[in-house]
């Protein structure tokens, strides 16, 4: 066993061209260091780098002249282009020697699906000389582990259904053994709407100016993110650093919060309606389904949520949400009037106890000087009033939608209070 040092300093690197051309997200570097950061083990550095030996070769170089633990994922394959072990054998110096432990794993999972193990998988029984096997129970390719140089190296593979066991199982505890993994770190995600990012950082630099615990703003589209870490030697010790904090916050902006950690908008929206055995019904024009694409998004939502009507032409709003054609003659599909219309006539078809309208001009084009591109309304019914909010954003037609659906739940919200 190596000695325990005192402090993990982390590199991940994920191996493969598809990263770099954009084709597929380096999910990796999210899981492995929240997991990492579970026991206080620290991740400096995230890197992605092509199927080139010389090119990985050099990030090699690079992670271990600045990162005690480097750990790779992806590489590991049997083709031509599979490379992460040569590279590393070359920058160590050391040869690739055939594994029998690893030619037999690879026989007998062939042999369990009841084909012939193809030549080229051959490639995988080869490991670092003086190497230690890290066991894949769930495809072809072993991890790898080599202490050289004062780094930890481990290699795993990139599918995820293999790699995230053989962190859990293998490279964790290892890390532990070495680091000690004595130091709990905690985050808290405090979640609120209806406030401008801006406007809240004015408020927080008293907090965002501390050590530990720290307070960090997290992007959130629609919506602000406040994000409380501590460290301390134990789980309970550090949530008991971030309970004064949160309280603080709750205290500045307690009107605008809505949810912590994992909520969202339509979770917690979604949450209250089952508890109190409310029914939700949408009416959308501009955000095209995707109100009740949020909603449905969430498991269970049936218990809630009746159904919506994606109203694009106004014969549509007329005919199945009851919006008056003199209404639409006069006021316009995008207009106060309209948007009550939809929320009332949704609610009133599909017998909810609430109902949401929206209207706008979502982009690039359509807007006039009277009704701009970003013009929404969104009116929100419960059969004793309806509450209608005029929104103006300057932004993609993405984040119109988006924003918008987003302060359509924030309003219903309100009204539920």
């Amino acid at each position: 066993m190596v000695a325990v040092s005192t402090q993990c300093q982390a590199e991940l690197i994920a191996v493969g061209s598809e990263i770099l051309l954009g084709q597929i997200n380096n999910s990796h570097a999210q899981v492995i260091s929240s997991e990492l950061a579970k026991y206080g083990l620290y991740v400096y550095h995230h890197g992605a780098v092509g199927d080139n030996e010389q090119r990985i070769r050099r990030a090699f170089e690079t992670a271990s002249q600045r990162s005690n633990v480097v750990i790779v994922t992806g590489g590991l394959g049997p083709t031509a282009d599979d490379l992460t072990k040569e590279a590393l054998a070359s920058f160590l110096g050391r040869k690739l020697v055939l594994s029998e432990q690893a030619l037999h794993h690879l026989m007998q999972y062939f042999a369990g699906r009841q084909r012939q193990m193809p030549e080229e998988n051959r490639k995988q029984a080869y490991c670092i000389e003086g190497g230690e096997l890290i066991p894949n129970e769930n495809g072809t390719a072993p991890g790898q582990y080599i202490f050289d140089r004062n780094v930890h190296f481990f290699l795993l593979p990139g599918p995820p259904l293999e790699m995230r066991p053989m962190l859990r199982n293998y490279v964790l505890p290892r890390l532990i053994e070495v680091f000690g993994g004595q130091q709990a770190l905690i985050s808290r995600v405090l979640h609120f709407c209806g406030i401008g990012e801006s406007d809240v950082d004015e408020q927080i630099q008293d907090l965002t100016a501390g050590q530990n615990p720290t307070v960090a703003p997290l992007a959130g589209e629609g919506e602000m993110l406040l994000r409380i870490t501590a460290t301390a030697d134990s789980e309970h010790s550090a949530r008991a650093k971030i309970a004064p904090v949160e309280e603080e916050l709750r205290r500045r902006f307690g009107a605008y919060l809505y949810g912590f950690d994992d909520d969202t908008l339509q979770s917690v929206v979604g949450r209250r309606l089952a508890e109190r055995q409310h029914t939700l019904s949408v009416a959308e024009s501009c955000t095209g389904g995707l109100l009740a694409s949020m909603l449905t998004d969430v498991p269970g939502s049936s218990a809630y949520f009746m159904g919506g009507v994606v109203a694009y032409d106004n014969r549509i709003k007329e005919s199945l949400l009851d919006v008056p054609s003199d209404v639409l003659a006069t006021e316009g599909a995008v207009s106060e009037a309209t948007a009550r219309a939809m929320a009332e006539g949704v609610r009133r078809r599909l017998s909810t106890t609430y109902g949401i309208g929206v209207t706008g001009i979502a982009g690039p084009g359509g807007g006039t000087p009277e009704k701009p591109v970003g013009l929404v309304y969104v009116a929100v019914a419960d059969g004793r009033q309806t509450q209608v909010y005029r929104l103006q954003y300057r932004v993609s037609r993405a984040q119109v939608r988006l924003r918008t659906c987003k302060q359509a739940l924030w309003r219903l919200l309100g009204i539920m209070e």
